[in-house]
């Protein structure tokens, strides 16, 4: 079998449907490349961004995608010129001006950092993914335009990490000293932040890197975008827990409405003024993230959206996984800023993509990304009545031509076929509701089945080569994923398989307009051949040390070998915890019939301890971190605390911490997808 690496060429059918979405779409419409080059100061000034610890690996590049520059009026006959158009936007890179005081660096990350002037210093919104780009992008900032001043602020618009992740960069790549300056955040920021990377973070991750395609070339036959930015920077992820948190208590009553917050009052809106800058925030939970606000500054006449209205269809359920977005408030809040807002902005500019200018072009976007949202909101669930599933629903949806005409409401980054599916799933759940779906077998099992059912594994190749043949991709990937995940095929046959596979996911990669479906097609050609390629895990030290003692033993629990547990040990397993620093915490924690139960203080209802552990947090963030590293352990990392006096053991029984930490597994973050 050729090796994966051999590029696969493009079929005639594919080639076909890629020319006829060239000639179907407005590509004359330069609009776009006008506004994401608008007062653009300086492009970027390396060709790559190196990590803090390894300096011999790129943690981002702007070189690997210079394929995307090239003028050719018919694309290439391997991308989706819509999903080509997308990538070559996201590829224009560097500093530019929004408006008076008010700067943002694009394409050094998948999102934006914006930069606003202050009387003593600058205020960030959104630094970035990782702690390398943030620093650089910092850096381009105050090469291009000699302020040197320090950073007064830091705002983090939503719980998302590639919005909080490079905080630390602003402060320099070494050291960890952080001045005493307000970080302000949405209500709820740090809850959902540390629990989106923590809780599912192994498994996100693991899926992340198809849905960025973090193994794949960067070229016409490989990785050309995500649709909302290029990609994820691979570096240092930081985070900074915020100060100042904005949430209904916090809203500014009426009678301290102020003529130059030049909008209206409206009940739950909140103004402070930071290092001189004015600022109005609109909280907007449950839309693009559990935690997020928009941001008005009054004397710009500019609205920052956060990743609210982008220039992309967004996602009610992200690929790589996460809480199934609401589209019915996400839309609600869309109209509440339009309402409070537009009448009074002369430019919008987001989290991701390029700014918006002028009041009717801002409102027309604003408008109709509200329209799409609760569009697919409204009539999924028309079709639900009617008794369509979430497959039915999604196979013919359409958007009205109004809607889609727009290229920013088009599906670069969610699409309409996943995010119908999300709003069943939101509404009705996995189950459709007939009885022959409830129970069915897993892959392997299944495979097994359909392989002898259709007369063997030769006989289902040969019909999915004539799918294949025919230019019925989806079928033959349907078809073929039985045979490889059926128990006992032959490695002939199952090499087989997995190259047809590979090729069937490749001609429906270079067929979409999607970029996160590309990234997931393609990536799973890669890995059906080769294999995981392995995904780090992004929890470092800031984002446990972020987590609350409740949420640390969440994570405890959610990791305990529970059937293993239940088995073993009949009686239950009780621990007493102090911390002694920071603050003073106690906290109980009970094995029983496999489950960790915690809660803070003393649990009346549980047996006596039979061990007391004392030890700082700063002690605690150190074992947990220890022992998610390569080889670690929980049981280990703790004997170790306790042996070089950091943590102290009391009670009747000292071993019990060991029997507890002997049930904590570690997650696979190299799990198999594409194969059993």
């Amino acid at each position: 079998m050729p090796a994966y690496s051999e590029p696969i060429e493009p079929s005639s059918s594919i080639t076909a449907a890629n020319r006829a979405v060239q000639h179907a779409l407005p590509f004359s419409d330069s609009t776009d490349f006008a506004d994401a080059s608008r007062q653009l100061i300086a492009p970027p000034d390396q060709p790559y961004i190196l990590s803090r610890t390894h300096p011999d690996r790129v943690v981002w590049s702007f070189v690997d995608y210079d394929f995307l520059d090239a003028e050719l009026s018919e694309g290439y006959p391997t991308v989706n010129p819509s999903l080509l158009r997308q990538g070559r936007l996201t590829h224009i890179a560097g500093l530019f001006q929004v408006t008076n005081g008010i700067y943002q660096v694009r394409g050094y990350d998948l999102s934006n950092m914006t930069i606003i002037k202050g009387q003593s210093g600058i205020v960030i919104i959104d630094p970035l993914a990782s702690r390398e780009t943030a620093y650089a992008a910092l850096q381009l900032y105050r090469n291009t335009t000699e302020d040197q001043s320090p950073v007064s602020a830091v705002l983090y618009t939503h719980s998302h990490v590639d919005h909080f992740g490079g905080v630390r960069g602003l402060f320099g790549l070494e050291g960890e000293d952080v001045p005493n300056i307000p970080f302000i955040a949405p209500d709820g920021f740090l809850e959902h932040a540390v629990s989106e990377n923590i809780y599912a973070g192994p498994a996100m991750a693991r899926r992340a890197a198809f849905m960025y395609a973090a193994a794949l070339d960067k070229s016409p036959s490989g990785q050309v975008g995500s649709g909302l930015g290029l990609t994820v920077s691979t570096g240092e992820v930081t985070l900074i827990a915020p100060n100042q948190t904005i949430s209904a208590a916090t809203a500014t009553p009426r009678e301290q409405w102020q003529a130059a917050d030049v909008i209206p009052w409206r009940s739950g809106l909140t103004r402070i003024v930071v290092d001189g800058v004015r600022l109005i925030f609109q909280l907007t939970p449950g839309t693009e993230a559990p935690a997020e606000m928009n941001i008005y500054l009054p004397e710009q006449r500019a609205l920052c959206m956060a990743e609210n209205a982008t220039h992309t269809l967004h996602n009610l359920l992200t690929l790589r996984g996460a809480q199934v977005r609401d589209p019915h408030a996400w839309s609600k809040y869309l109209t509440e800023a339009i309402q409070t807002f537009a009448g009074h902005t002369d430019v919008e500019f987001a989290s991701h993509h390029w700014p918006t200018w002028g009041n009717d072009n801002i409102v027309e976007l604003l408008s109709s990304q509200r329209d799409l949202y609760a569009y697919l909101n409204d009539q999924t669930l028309r079709l639900i009545n009617t008794g369509a599933t979430g497959i039915e629903a999604a196979e013919d949806f359409e958007l009205p031509d109004s809607l889609a005409a727009h290229w920013y409401n088009r599906g670069y980054y969610g699409s309409v076929s996943h995010d119908v599916k999300a709003v069943y799933q939101r509404y009705i759940g996995w189950f459709d509701g007939n009885p022959a779906h409830l129970w069915n077998y897993p892959p392997t099992e299944a495979g097994r089945r359909y392989v002898d059912a259709i007369g063997g594994v030769e006989a289902l190749l040969t019909k999915a080569q004539d799918a294949y043949t025919g230019g019925d991709y989806r079928w033959v990937v349907e078809l073929v994923n039985h045979a490889i995940f059926a128990p006992g095929v032959p490695d002939e046959l199952l090499a087989k398989a997995k190259e047809l596979q590979a090729q069937a996911l490749t001609q429906l990669g270079y067929g979409a307009e999607n970029g996160t479906w590309r990234n997931f097609f393609l990536t799973g050609a890669k890995e059906v051949v080769d294999g995981p390629t392995g995904t780090p895990s992004q929890a470092g030290l800031d984002l446990v040390q972020s987590l609350s003692l409740d949420q640390v033993f969440d994570t405890l629990a959610q990791a305990i070998d529970g059937p293993k547990a239940a088995r073993e040990q009949r009686e239950p397993v009780a621990l007493q915890w102090h911390l002694t620093e920071p603050q003073q915490q106690t906290a109980s924690t009970t094995l029983r019939n496999g489950a960790l139960i915690h809660l803070a203080g003393v649990d009346l209802l549980a047996p006596k301890p039979q061990a007391t552990i004392t030890l700082t947090r700063s002690t605690l963030n150190k074992v947990l971190i220890k022992a998610a590293l390569p080889g670690g352990s929980m049981k280990d990392a703790f004997q170790n605390a306790v042996s070089d006096g950091e943590i102290s053991v009391s009670g009747d029984d000292p071993t019990a911490p060991a029997t507890l930490f002997g049930y904590i597994t570690k997650p696979d973050t190299n799990f198999a997808i594409v194969t059993p």
